[in-house]
């Protein structure tokens, strides 16, 4: 089987806000940004990876979700416990920097894990958790 991930998913409450943090701190391209009754999609990916995206889309939007799943959904965001994606990068010090001198909220530092890794955590405007990660 030939299988790649193509696309991950991720709640945005403000679309300004999201394009801020995942194209001009992250460097991330738009590939697409589409708007539907008031609501907005939009699709960023790292630059020379055109297969790989990350869809920035309003929360609990699924017919199928109940109000209270909604309320849940939007409670677990305010509180940064409902989505996260792990990121790489080649100098991870270097990364930080620029990201920690953008404002971002830090989540961790830097940090060699007793796992094997060394990454840091941080938070998008939306509170989803990013963990980027040093490539060795």
């Amino acid at each position: 089987m030939d299988i790649t991930i193509h696309s991950s998913f991720l709640p945005h409450d403000d679309p300004e806000a999201a394009l801020g943090f995942y194209r001009d701190v992250l460097g991330f391209e738009v590939r697409g940004d589409v708007g539907y009754q008031g609501m907005r999609w939009i699709t960023v990916g790292p630059t020379g990876q055109p297969g790989t995206s990350i869809v920035l889309h309003p929360p609990a939007v699924d017919p199928g979700i109940t109000e209270e799943e909604r309320r849940t959904i939007v409670e677990m965001m305010a509180k940064g416990t409902y989505g996260g994606i792990l990121l790489a990068t080649a100098d991870l010090d270097d990364t930080f920097e620029r990201v920690q001198a953008s404002g971002t909220e830090v989540v961790q530092e830097p940090t060699e894990q007793p796992y094997g890794v060394r990454d840091c955590a941080i938070r998008d405007p939306a509170g989803n958790l990013i963990r980027i990660q040093e490539r060795r």
